[in-house]
């Protein structure tokens, strides 16, 4: 069995938008009262570990409820499961801390990365066509039929728009695959190129907004902080934003999916992504392109499909050797073509990288069949 996860839009009406804006500063709320009171404890000299010590998960519950609970009535009408994983999230927040994954937990503040999870008591939720019925939020609509079966779900607003995310279990099965081997060369100028001459161009969804983007900043600059007229701005921003990443997202996803399903190995090179990066004259090409996100994806997608992912080794010169004769030379970046002086070979300097990518992982293969 695998997980697989799902966050797909919800079509909900005003009533509905401000139910769930309601959850969402209740658990920021009680997020907030969880962390100030671990502070505190932390000022008075105590030390609290990262499983909250005296201050355990199960203790924070018992306070909150039998204590501070009964003085805000207007938390009766809300779940009583977004608190109880308010406490949870914060316990994993310090945990992570403490173990160097992130940084040290801080406040939430209204507007941003507003989020709340639920269950059903311990019953599982059936998520099944267009309509769904949630614990205590009742009946709400999505844009694409789900078909799920979950113990809990989360719900978060990104650009005004509220999203429904869940993970359920399910078996993979290997589908039929035309290609034996395929190498995937990444690059700036394409997204890939791949060892049988296909190529994905790079969808560039960031310059294609770019103007725009950087012209509704320019008229949000004098804007009130906190106005209603400087709300509408960071809206109309913030949704830019969205919208670049989803065409980014769904590039990728049509990639990684399309490589997994149709080759039995994919063949990729372990790229130092960070020592890239450090290349300020490429950088923002680089990490608009995604190859961590690529690779990620890849790697469960491969489970899924029955297929396997192989990276070949950072060092190897896939750019710098001749696919046909083996010939080594140095290719800088700015020659696109590789014109081979002992065989005679040109060819696209991409499409050699991902056919040697393929040799040097089909003669493995080979090898152990």
């Amino acid at each position: 069995m695998s997980m697989k996860s799902i966050r797909t839009k919800l079509k909900l009406n005003n009533k509905q938008k401000t139910l769930m804006a309601q959850h969402a500063g209740y658990s920021r709320w009680c997020y907030n009262w969880g962390l100030s009171l671990w502070n505190a404890a932390y000022t008075d000299g105590y030390k609290p570990n990262p499983s909250f010590g005296m201050l355990r998960k199960r203790k924070l519950r018992e306070v909150f409820t039998n204590h501070t609970k009964p003085l805000y009535p207007w938390m009766k009408n809300l779940s009583s499961k977004v608190y109880q994983y308010a406490f949870i999230n914060l316990g994993e927040a310090f945990k992570r801390f403490f173990q160097g994954l992130g940084k040290r937990p801080r406040f939430k503040k209204k507007g941003k990365s507003d989020s709340f999870t639920i269950d059903n008591c311990g019953k599982p939720i059936e998520l099944n066509g267009w309509s769904h019925k949630l614990p205590f939020i009742g009946m709400v609509k999505t844009y694409e039929p789900i078909e799920a079966t979950t113990q809990k779900i989360t719900i978060s607003r990104q650009a005004g728009d509220w999203y429904l995310s869940l993970s359920y279990e399910f078996t993979p099965s290997p589908t039929p695959t035309t290609t034996e081997v395929v190498g995937v060369d990444l690059g700036v100028k394409t997204l890939a190129t791949l060892s049988d001459g296909k190529v994905f161009e790079s969808v560039k969804s960031y310059r294609r907004f770019e103007t725009k983007l950087s012209r509704l900043q320019y008229l949000n600059r004098n804007k009130i902080i906190g106005s209603a007229n400087w709300r509408k701005a960071q809206l109309k921003i913030a949704r830019l934003h969205r919208r670049v990443a989803s065409i980014r997202k769904d590039a990728l996803h049509k990639l990684t999916t399309y490589l997994a399903k149709n080759h039995s190995v994919v063949a990729i090179e372990d790229l130092n992504v960070s020592g890239m990066l450090a290349n300020h004259k490429l950088a923002k090409s680089i990490s608009r392109q995604c190859f961590y996100e690529f690779r990620r994806q890849l790697e469960y997608k491969t489970r899924w499909h029955g297929s396997k992912l192989v990276a070949v080794d950072r060092f190897f010169p896939s750019s710098k050797t001749c696919s046909r004769c083996g010939h080594v030379q140095d290719m800088p970046l700015s020659l696109r073509i590789y014109d081979c002086p002992d065989c005679g070979l040109s060819i696209d300097r991409d499409l050699n990288a991902s056919i040697n990518l393929r040799d040097a992982v089909g003669s493995t293969v080979n090898a152990c069949g």
